[in-house]
């Protein structure tokens, strides 16, 4: 009665009560009190850090090794015709980041499932 006399009300023009009063608390999934407990939290983010850094390390490699510092030494090597190195720097390397993003979404999904923290 206090809301009423406040001008105030917890419910809407269909008379539906929100704000998770009057029982009406949202759903919980089967993962809520996993992803709540701190070294959980921790123990996800350290995955996620691991592997960002792990697939950042192959692309340092494949962008700046492979296209800059070891151009020369593929070179040598024939592809198709073509120089290794000139291949690996205008072709090679774009296939590899293409790689890189599906392996990315592949072991996020790993992860999240794992830590409780994914969409199903």
């Amino acid at each position: 009665m206090d809301e009423q006399k406040n001008g105030a009300s917890n419910k809407d023009a269909q008379g539906n009560i929100y704000h998770h009063e009057g029982g009406n608390l949202p759903s919980h999934g089967h993962h809520d009190e996993e992803t709540l407990r701190e070294d959980v939290v921790r123990a996800y983010w350290r995955a996620n850090l691991r592997l960002l850094a792990g697939l950042l390390v192959i692309w340092f490699i494949v962008s700046f090794g492979f296209a800059i510092l070891f151009v020369d030494v593929l070179n040598e090597i024939p592809l198709f015709g073509f120089k290794l190195g000139f291949w690996w720097a205008q072709q090679g390397a774009i296939y590899v980041f293409v790689a890189l993003i599906f392996v990315y979404v592949v072991q996020m999904k790993r992860i999240e499932r794992r830590f409780g923290v994914d969409d199903d």
